[in-house]
């Protein structure tokens, strides 16, 4: 499981090494193997690698937040239309290659495949980068709320959505 879970433990380190936060995760807390491992399990976790090297990483379903209830979302859908994306990871070893835009397209085309007609995803207010990437593919910022996620991590988080 430690390949993997390698882009998520690379972040990790690179924030702990420079005291730059972008993702509000905490080592041992969120995103963790386990999490990795349950998302594997699922079916729901997906990868990117190029020449043998993974550099991402993303939990790909349907499952909304209970705050997501909270959010204004302008293209409605049922439950079952709706993919969400969870926990997308690019290596910085990988930063500025457009591997994201890249990991984004694929997850769109995925949730095409599986009938969905909406993508939802959410992230931290502090995580500049994607805040500035989803805006850039198309994503309408629909809204923000308190998200007591995994019932440790009090966070405001901003949620996007398009149609597919």
């Amino acid at each position: 499981m430690l390949s993997l879970f390698q882009p998520f433990e690379e972040i990790l380190a690179l924030e702990e090494r420079t005291g730059v936060t972008t993702t509000n995760w905490q080592r041992g807390k969120y995103p963790t193997r386990d999490d990795a491992r349950q998302a594997l399990e699922a079916g729901t976790l997906y990868v990117m690698e190029e020449e043998g090297d993974l550099f991402g990483c993303v939990n790909l379903n349907g499952e909304q937040l209970p705050e997501y209830d909270a959010i204004p979302w302008s293209f409605a859908a049922g439950r079952d239309q709706v993919m969400v994306i969870h926990t997308l990871c690019i290596s910085p070893r990988w930063a500025g290659r457009g591997k994201a835009r890249e990991f984004v397209d694929f997850c769109e085309e995925e949730a095409r495949r599986q009938g969905k007609t909406v993508m939802r995803l959410d992230t931290w207010e502090g995580n500049l980068p994607a805040n500035r990437l989803y805006p850039s593919l198309g994503y309408r910022f629909a809204g923000r709320a308190l998200f007591f996620f995994q019932n440790f991590i009090q966070e405001n988080l901003n949620c996007y959505e398009k149609a597919l």
